[in-house]
């Protein structure tokens, strides 16, 4: 169908984000952001609810947004001079585009980093926020690594 499909890539309907329940607290740290950090995360924020409209925003920590659904998908944390989107993958989760820019061997969560003017690999972002959630979904990757949790004493 003319019309409906930019250049044959994406269906417009695949361009133009959902709209999702915004976490006014994510908001308020979002607009303490410089605008280039804020665009960024903003960014980000819709790939994670792109990648499941069931997906929810919270603070943890009592500052940083996190983003769950059975279970931590993401997390933000801006710094300086670059933002840090931490995914909570138990470092499960395929990274054949390598995105992954820190916590290579971290248990728990991997980091994507975005510097100033860096193009977002959205294709890869978004399929590893699905993994993750999937994952979750499964019971969460302890429990696909075989993790259980030790017996309380």
């Amino acid at each position: 169908m003319q019309g409906e499909w930019d250049n044959g890539a994406r269906p417009l309907w695949e361009m133009t984000p959902m709209p999702y329940v915004k976490d006014p607290r994510i908001d308020a740290y979002l607009d303490g952001l410089p605008d280039w950090q804020r665009a960024i995360l903003s960014q980000v924020r819709d790939l994670v609810h792109e990648a499941d409209p069931e997906v929810e925003e919270t603070i943890k920590r009592t500052v940083q947004p996190y983003f769950v659904l059975d279970g931590n998908i993401c997390a933000f944390l801006a710094t300086r001079d670059h933002v840090n989107v931490f995914l909570y993958d138990g470092a499960i989760v395929p990274d054949p585009e390598g995105i992954i820019t820190a916590g290579h061997d971290n248990k728990t969560a991997r980091t994507v980093a975005f510097r100033r003017d860096e193009a977002i690999n959205e294709r890869a972002l978004l399929a590893m926020f699905r993994q993750i959630i999937a994952n979750n979904r499964a019971g969460g990757w302890r429990k696909l690594k075989g993790e259980g949790s030790p017996p309380l004493p």
